[in-house]
């Protein structure tokens, strides 16, 4: 029963990267922790395959439809490979409640840049015309993002897709393609570093893999079937509750129950979380930019 729940999220896994180019990786490690019942550290090596595979699979339509942008994503990935080798080596060295901690935080931060970014990032908006970004903020972005995932199992699709359209000066539908690409070499560069000091479980790995591949080639037949904005805010929105339940999971036992241990204070936790929610909103409705693709909708 438990392999069969892992292997159906493994779908939703495949789907989202192929739908999004990206965000199936945030899932991988909570489904391989909370599901299938791996160590952490084991969990973000496993997670790193998984997406590695994935990713690498996913990138194939991209490319036949001539939206992967090879000198970036060859440029950004080669720093994103040593940042991601060097995140995979100091990730020895962590507590694992630190692990899933940063991974907690870094799922809140994907949230945000996927309910904030759909509409600064339209198909046809005038921020779609390449902008030839020096190599250096390239190879600089690209290792940042890169240490990034090698340190918490996330590939990064949802800071990689951003930076290539705003850093890399590409439109949208090339950044989610060539975003396939560094998150395949990241994912094998982080792995690599992991792969020192952890052992895989081979057959969940394997099996998970396979049902994320064949998720993501589902996925890539729905991209243009689903309106992506919806899309990436329902997403969004189930990220926010699955960063609030591992980030909630790490808080001490003593500190848990005093925090949450009876229904008023659920109530006064739900009150911050919802503030929180109506702040970022309103944020988010600050960042973007006034115009017909904005006011039409």
């Amino acid at each position: 029963m438990t392999l069969a729940l892992t292997l159906a999220a493994a779908v939703a896994v495949g789907v989202t990267l192929g739908l999004l180019g990206g965000g199936g990786s945030i899932l991988t490690v909570p489904v391989l922790v909370y599901l299938a019942g791996a160590a952490p550290e084991r969990a973000i090596a496993m997670s790193l395959f998984v997406v590695g595979v994935t990713s690498a699979v996913s990138v194939l339509p991209h490319a036949r439809a001539g939206r992967v942008r090879w000198r970036t994503g060859l440029l950004f990935g080669a720093a994103g490979m040593a940042g991601a080798y060097l995140g995979g080596r100091l990730a020895a060295f962590l507590p694992e409640g630190v692990l899933l901690a940063g991974f907690g935080v870094m799922m809140a931060m994907t949230a945000f840049a996927m309910l904030c970014g759909g509409s600064r990032t339209r198909p046809g908006a005038p921020g779609d015309a390449p902008r030839p970004r020096p190599a250096a903020r390239t190879l600089l972005n690209g290792a940042v993002v890169g240490l990034v995932t090698g340190l918490i199992g996330a590939g990064g699709g949802f800071l990689i897709v951003p930076a290539l359209v705003l850093l890399g000066g590409l439109a949208l539908p090339a950044a989610v393609g060539t975003s396939l690409l560094v998150i395949s070499a990241n994912s094998f560069a982080g792995l690599a570093g992991h792969l020192q000091s952890v052992q895989l479980d081979w057959r969940l790995t394997l099996a998970v893999t396979g049902v994320a591949v064949a998720g993501s080639l589902a996925g890539s037949r729905l991209t243009g079937r689903v309106e992506p904005d919806r899309l990436r805010r329902a997403f969004g929105w189930f990220v926010v509750a699955m960063a609030v339940f591992v980030v909630t999971e790490q808080i001490p036992d003593g500190a848990r129950h005093a925090l949450l241990g009876t229904p008023p204070r659920w109530g006064a936790f739900a009150g911050i979380l919802l503030a929180l929610a109506a702040g970022a909103s309103l944020l988010c409705r600050t960042m973007r930019p006034a115009g017909p693709g904005h006011a039409s909708r």
